[in-house]
């Protein structure tokens, strides 16, 4: 199976899964880059958002439906962890066994608090990384699959532009703030496109609760960081962050009738990045 038909299948599988409508005909646009795309607006009046950088994507064609300063540089906070998910989903099996070392624990101020020795499935991991955003979980998963942190930044560079996103540099696998690193809303984008394609990802992205199991029986009830999963009832998820240097950031997605988008919101406030993020949702689907 050629490449492109392959990733055609890939998303119409997941508007299958997920719309409680129609899913796509065939016939269905290529696969593109969002960066290949010209923007092709709707002849209805584009949405007025507080957030500094912003973008909608068609999550099947990747064709740019609304974007705001999408391709300025800025910190991106947590929602690089979907980068550290996808670098450890490419490199093998969840099912592989992990070890937590004392260095993968020091790290604040989002911790799901795993210790030194104990031992879980790297599909536990990512899962507790997706729904609750924990910085020790991405230190974790980085020495993993690399060895080092190091080696894993590496690696998430290479990964990001294998995947067209010209315009970001990643310093650390969990989004804490650092010199020299950043991304755009529309390499974000073209990011999430990708992370939509592995269905645990998409299972995980819009769980609303998730019981963490520790080796020694305990349990911790993790809850999604997005709101935006309660208040739209087709919204499957995606990822949260926030720092000083970032502020309020959301990568969300939405599938209705058939339809599946991709919508970024950068440089948020704690007031706005729901509504904002709401607002681009039904302005694309609705």
């Amino acid at each position: 199976m050629k490449i492109r038909e392959f990733i055609t299948i890939s998303i119409a599988t997941l508007l299958v899964a997920c719309s409680p409508g129609q899913g796509p005909t065939p016939g269905s646009p290529a696969v593109v880059r969002p960066s290949d795309v010209r923007p092709n607006l709707p002849p209805v009046s584009t949405p007025s958002i507080r957030a500094e950088s912003a973008v909608i994507i068609d999550t099947i064609t990747g064709g740019i439906l609304f974007e705001k300063n999408a391709r300025t540089q800025r910190a991106v906070a947590s929602t690089q962890k979907l980068l550290t998910a996808l670098c450890v989903v490419r490199d093998g099996p969840l099912a592989n066994p992990v070890t937590v070392q004392a260095s993968d624990t020091w790290v604040e101020p989002s911790k799901i608090y795993v210790a030194a020795g104990e031992q879980y499935t790297r599909r536990q991991l990512v899962k507790a990384l997706l729904v609750k955003s924990g910085n020790d979980v991405a230190k974790v998963l980085a020495r993993d699959v690399s060895g080092s942190e190091a080696a894993f930044i590496d690696l998430m560079n290479r990964t990001a532009r294998s995947l067209g996103m010209t315009q970001s540099n990643f310093k650390n696998p969990h989004g804490l703030t650092e010199d020299g690193q950043y991304s755009t809303a529309l390499d974000m984008a073209t990011l999430a496109r990708e992370v939509t394609k592995t269905p645990f990802y998409r299972e995980c992205m819009r769980t609303k609760q998730y019981t963490f199991r520790f080796p020694d029986g305990r349990t911790k009830t993790l809850t999604n960081t997005n709101k935006v999963l309660k208040r739209l009832p087709y919204c499957t998820g995606m990822k949260t962050g926030y720092t000083s240097a970032s502020g309020r950031c959301l990568v969300s997605s939405g599938v209705l009738n058939g339809k599946a988008v991709i919508a970024v919101c950068l440089g948020s406030t704690s007031a706005d990045v729901w509504n904002d993020s709401e607002k681009l949702l039904r302005w694309a689907l609705e």
